[in-house]
């Protein structure tokens, strides 16, 4: 599964963003799917995860309301809505796929994207 994300840039405070992962290759439909972020000089942390159907999902508490991940997987697609973004939400943010369930540890992942860039300025 190679995953493309997307759709990061530089905001300020208060704005709204939304992510995009295309998976290609193969059909994320039986994937669960996370989204982690990572700040220089800091470890890669959790943001949010969905189930391979769409009918679960979860969130980090730093984002909890703010943030709503969403799949579809007829377009192999993940997506973060990002809302209310603050500059400690500024990071690389990654998109990756687990065969099974959802998890808020990076190193059960088995793909991962590239990563898209979001500024957050104050």
């Amino acid at each position: 599964v190679q995953l493309q994300a997307s759709g990061g840039g530089l905001v300020q405070a208060g704005d709204s963003l939304r992510l995009s992962c295309t998976a290609s290759g193969r059909t994320i439909s039986r994937y669960a799917m996370g989204w982690f972020r990572q700040a220089p000089g800091k470890e890669r942390e959790f943001v949010a995860a969905v189930l391979w159907s769409g009918g679960s999902s979860y969130y980090a508490d730093s984002v909890k309301g703010r943030f709503t991940i969403s799949r579809d997987n007829a377009k192999n697609t993940v997506y973060l809505q990002m809302n209310s973004l603050k500059p400690e939400d500024t990071a690389i943010y990654y998109c990756a796929a687990r065969a099974g369930a959802t998890s808020s540890r990076y190193r059960e992942y088995d793909y991962w994207g590239q990563g898209t860039q979001v500024t957050v300025s104050s």
